[in-house]
């Protein structure tokens, strides 16, 4: 029996979250895998879109001092990820909305731009995935596409894809409890696990970590092979 055709799209900001609550080191490599586990073996993988942001680059005052503190990001990640087999990167954009509070209630009488955490916000990737979507169920290039996602903005294109024929499989990771509202709208949910470690040593982590918050916690990016979060966060490269 010849094997089905289909297309996976990721989530990466939800992807991220997963495995690195999972302890997972996030990288190409691991995101390649993970891609290949959503197919069963009577589907065939033809294309990967993987959507996400590139980290923060740029200079903002901050909230105490009023200095200058630089954000130097890489997105050279992406560019691999981009060359891999079937691989398409999507690319939206982290904007930075201000500072917050390490502590609330707000402890001491003196404060100091340490006490704060910049807060980004991904913009543009719901988008784009719903875009792709609809691309698809109009043109009907596959009759099934596997979705490593679970925002609820994603609902209104995932029920237009169905609407028009296309077959929409629910992945769902590890580590993550996906809302009753996202499953309703899915055709089949498929539960798959991540690859065999290694792991990233979690004390270890916590202990390397800087101010990074994200106003959307899965969209949390790190730089590097290893891609630890640092003073950054994290989007595509081709848009094919």
């Amino acid at each position: 029996m010849q094997a089905r055709q289909v297309i996976v799209l990721i989530d990466g900001g939800h992807l991220r979250k997963c495995a690195e609550d999972a302890g997972y080191r996030y990288n190409p490599n691991f995101i390649e895998k993970v891609a290949k586990r959503c197919a069963n073996q009577d589907e065939e993988i033809v294309r990967i879109l993987y959507y996400d942001c590139a980290p923060f680059t740029g200079k903002v005052r901050q909230p105490v001092s009023g200095r200058e503190k630089e954000f130097n990001g890489s997105d050279r990640w992406l560019h691999d990820l981009a060359r891999r087999e079937l691989f398409a990167v999507r690319r939206g954009v982290l904007k930075f909305r201000g500072w917050r509070p390490k502590e609330i209630p707000i402890q001491g009488a003196e404060l100091s731009d340490e006490d704060f955490l910049p807060v980004f916000e991904q913009k543009g990737v719901d988008m784009r995935i719903g875009l792709d979507l609809a691309e698809y169920a109009r043109k009907s290039f596959v009759s099934r596409v596997l979705v490593v996602g679970a925002d609820t903005d994603l609902i209104p294109a995932l029920k237009f894809a169905r609407l028009n024929g296309l077959q929409v499989v629910g992945i769902l990771l590890p580590e993550h409890r996906t809302r009753w509202e996202y499953l309703a709208h899915v055709d089949i949910p498929r539960q798959i696990n991540f690859p065999e470690k290694p792991k990233v040593d979690k004390k270890a982590r916590a202990s390397r970590a800087t101010e990074v918050v994200i106003a959307d916690p899965a969209s949390a990016l790190a730089d590097g092979d290893d891609f630890k979060v640092e003073e950054t966060s994290a989007g595509p490269i081709n848009e094919t």
